[in-house]
Parts: C-alpha cells; sequence; structure tokens
C-alpha cells in the first residue's frame, strides 16, 4: 500500500491548495459555532448579544446607532438584540427627553455583572493573536483571505466582522 492510500481521510496532500483552504475555512466555520453554541450553553447568551452587552458595559450608555456602529450590525438588528438583553433583565432601554427619537442602552447591575464573567467573545482571541503578529503578517492575512473571496466571487456577500454561527447558517 502505498504512503497516499495510507493517508488518515482527514489529511490533505500538501501540494492541494485548494483543499488546504477549504479545511482552513471549514475548521474556521466549526470553531465559530462550537463557540456560538457553548456561549448559548453555558452562558444563555449569543456572540452579537454579549459584544452589545459589553460594548454598553464598557462605554456607559450608548444609543442604538453607536452600539450599532460599534459592533458592525445594523441598527435593526441591534434593536432585536437589545430586546433579548433586555427580556434577559441586562440592559435596559430609555427614550432621550430632548430628542424622543433617541433610544440610550444602559446595562443593569446583573449585566455589569454577567461581563464580568463572561467569556471573550471569540473574536476578542483573534484580535489579541493578531495583534501580537507583525504588520507585515497582519496584511498578509487579511489579503490572503480577501483574495480567497474574489477567487470564490463573494466579492459583494455582505456580511458583518462579527462572528456568530447563526448568521454563518442563515445566509447560506
Amino acid at each position: 500500500m502505498d504512503s497516499k492510500a495510507k493517508q488518515n481521510s482527514s489529511e490533505v496532500p500538501e501540494d492541494r491548495y485548494d483543499l488546504r483552504v477549504l479545511k482552513s475555512l471549514r475548521q474556521i466555520m466549526r470553531a465559530v459555532s462550537m463557540h456560538s453554541r457553548r456561549l448559548i450553553k453555558e452562558h444563555k447568551i449569543t456572540s452579537p448579544q454579549l459584544l452589545c452587552l459589553m460594548n454598553v458595559v464598557e462605554s456607559g450608555e450608548l444609543t442604538v446607532a453607536s452600539i450599532a456602529k460599534r459592533v458592525y450590525l445594523s441598527p435593526s438588528t441591534v434593536v432585536g438584540i437589545l430586546d433579548r438583553l433586555e427580556e434577559k433583565g441586562l440592559i435596559e432601554r430609555n427614550r432621550s427627553k430632548t430628542d424622543r427619537r433617541v433610544v440610550h442602552v444602559s446595562a443593569t447591575k446583573a449585566g455589569k455583572e454577567f461581563s464580568k464573567n463572561a467569556p471573550s467573545p471569540l473574536q476578542d482571541t483573534l484580535a489579541q493573536a493578531m495583534s501580537e503578529l507583525t504588520e507585515l503578517e497582519q496584511a498578509t492575512i487579511s489579503l490572503s483571505l480577501e483574495r480567497v473571496v474574489h477567487l470564490m466571487g463573494i466579492d459583494d456577500m455582505e456580511v458583518s466582522p462579527i462572528l456568530d454561527h447563526e448568521s454563518i447558517n442563515s445566509s447560506s
């Protein structure tokens, strides 16, 4: 039996770059999905909910629009996330006294306590690891992934940089 026949089915031949890229992408998607499921199971919160909550806790009172900008989601999506955080008693919303269209969001005592004990969002782990790389390494990774997106013909696909398995699954 030759060495290729003996290869483990999860191994990819070194010269099959297309398969190596696909395997890496699948590993990334699986890690996002596993992290999201763990957050939901262990903490009863999704990654986007956690990011919104953490932004409010870190910055104090914020408007819906400023939260949306900080987490790279549309204001309408953020409103749904805030609905769920409010149901959990983690945030509260109040209309501005000067402009009734503006809603101010603040963390409750429970929300502040929850965020102290919450795990780091997966993208925080990535951001920390990336910050430890040289600028050249960061640029190389970014440009390479952007090139993969282009090669797949999905340049125009609208996505948020927020990593969440639900958004991956719903976009298919």
